[in-house]
This record gives structure tokens, sequence and C-alpha cells, in this order.
């Protein structure tokens, strides 16, 4: 084809009408399965992209997700940066941006937020870093502005039937198996370094380690906790070993703890991390992978469902396994 596909092509070679490739790229739940996929087989074959600017005058929106850009602290700073790459890349399959905005604090980015609603300028938002109190749930929820969150609800009674969609991955499975292997290799004063609690995801991933641990029928009394520094990870082990405690590996909830602690163990000690960060990967750590580019699909598919506009309101969740990647 000389020139660029039209949705007219489309039609034609789909044996449909315009107004149903229409139906098939901003409102699909109404198309029978079969008519949708001749259509996107058509789409596919023909290479057609919606013209953008037509579709947002068409449909008054913006085609555009909110995302605040945090501040990047310790190695596994780093695992955000990924994740909006995969989520940049996953929006622009639906024909969606992603707006970056800064903010100092929480009251500051509910601010943010309200002004880029007020102006028109996104349909939606993906939230990260949730915590135990976190407000933005309930602000963006009081107002109906569409939102999925890169992190659980943490302090629900119940997360899974949370008025609000989420995507998260389960950490207390990826601490679990990689305790349970360090276990099968012989390893038995297996010792965890992580964050003070509460943290919602700090205090999954001890659960991991604590799960494992139980089923070995082996104390769990080697707990340790600071900031996720590196210098505070390793003074924290340092103090421990000085007081007489002896660990044959460690688990850690970050990479940034596992540097540390690396730095404060003997060298046959193994030592996992959480992130699977760069810093990981050159000093031959072994970490747990988060899988940034599903968690990114998945919360683009919380905000989306199958179409190419942000729905008016959703719930649901998706719960993803992360894999281990030993180094030693």
């Amino acid at each position: 084809m000389s020139h660029p596909a039209t949705v007219a092509d489309v039609a034609l070679a789909a044996g449909v009408s315009r107004q149903t490739v229409s139906n098939v790229l901003n409102r699909p739940e109404v198309v029978r399965p079969t008519t949708l996929s001749r259509v996107q087989a058509a789409i596919d074959d023909l290479g057609y992209r919606p013209h953008a600017s037509a579709r947002r005058l068409r449909t008054r929106q913006s085609s555009t997700l909110g995302v605040r850009l945090e501040p990047v602290h310790g190695i596994s700073g780093a695992v955000l940066d990924r994740f909006l790459h995969a989520l940049v890349d996953s929006a622009d399959e639906r024909g969606m941006r992603i707006l970056l905005f800064t903010a100092t604090d929480v009251d500051d980015e509910l601010a943010h937020i309200e002004r880029l609603v007020e102006g028109s300028d996104v349909d939606g938002f993906v939230l990260s870093s949730t915590f135990h109190g976190d407000p933005r749930a309930a602000w963006l929820g009081t107002r109906d502005i569409p939102f999925v969150t890169f992190g659980r609800p943490w302090g629900l009674p119940d997360m899974d039937a949370a008025p609000h969609p989420w995507v998260d991955v389960d950490g207390r499975a990826g601490v679990h198996d990689a305790t349970a292997h360090l276990l099968a290799r012989g390893h038995r004063r297996i010792g965890f370094l992580g964050w003070p609690s509460p943290s919602g995801q700090g205090d999954e991933r001890r659960r991991g380690w604590q799960d494992a641990m139980r089923a070995s029928g082996l104390p769990e009394d080697a707990g340790l906790t600071c900031g996720d520094d590196v210098t505070a990870a390793t003074a924290t082990v340092a103090d421990a070993l000085r007081h007489g405690e002896g660990f044959d590996a460690l688990v850690c909830a970050s990479d940034t703890l596992a540097l540390g602690a690396r730095f404060a163990l003997d060298a046959a000690v193994p030592v996992v991390g959480y992130d699977d960060t760069p810093v990981a990967e050159a000093v031959g750590i072994s970490s747990v992978e988060q899988p940034l580019v599903e968690v990114a699909s998945a919360a683009v598919e919380l905000l989306m469902g199958a179409g190419r506009t942000v729905l008016p309101a959703s719930t649901g969740h998706r719960l993803l396994a992360p894999r281990m990647v030993w180094r030693d």
C-alpha cells in the first residue's frame, strides 16, 4: 500500500463498516469476538495506526497518563526507572502517552494531580510506592479520577477487595523461594536484613523468610533492620557480628541492603538481594528480579481494559511472581 492505511482500508479488508472499525478501536466491548479478531487482524496486516489527535478530539480525552517521577533513593531506585521505560512502551501500544511530573511530597503530588485533572491534561494516573496510611487512593477515589497503583493498598483488611485497581509483585513468595533454596543447599543459620516496620513491601519480604525458616523448623530470630542505605547496612551487620551473631547466609529486602551486608560478611557467606539491579549484577550478588514489563502491561490493562481509552472506573488486581537470579 503506497499510502498510510486508513479506517476505510481496514473496513474493506475486514469486510465490515467503518463504524465497526471505530468500535474496535474505542469500544471493543460492544463488538462480537469473531468480528473483533477479524478487524484486529486487518489492522495488524495493514499496519494501521489511529490518528491520535483526531481521536483525542473525538473522544474528548487527552490519551495521556500521569506518573510522578520520584527521587531515586538507594541502589534499588533504578527499579522505578526501568518500570517507567516499560510503562511508556505499554502505553504507546494503546496510543497513550506518559506525562511525568515531580513533587516534593504526597501533598504536593496531590496538588499536581488536581491541576492536571482541572486542565484536562490527563485521563488517569499510575501511582507507585504505596505505603501504610497512603492518602492518595482515597483522594482520587472520592473524585472519580481513574488510577492504578504499582503497589498494594497496604493497611486495608482485605487488599484483594480494594475499591481501586492495583498491580504488585509477590515479594513474600520471592524471598521464600530464595530462603528455601539456601536451606536446600545446607545453610541453616540464615539471617534477614530488612527495613523497620511498618513497611508494606519490607514486611511482606520478611514474612517470606519467616515462612521458609518455620517450614524447616529453624529459628527466625536472626532478623535485622535498618534504613535502605549501604553504610547503615554494613554497620548493622557488623554490629550483629560483634555481638556474637553468626550467619551462614543472609537474605535482604533490597540490593542496597545486600551490598552493605556484603561488605561486612566473609566472602564465603551467600548474600541475596532484591530487585536485581545493575549493581547487584556487577558485584555478583544473587537477587530477586521483579517482572517490570509484565507489571507495566498489567497496570495499563487494569486502567484501560481491552480498549484504547481509560475506563471511567475499574477494580481488580494482579499479583505477579518474581524470579530468582543466582550468581554464586
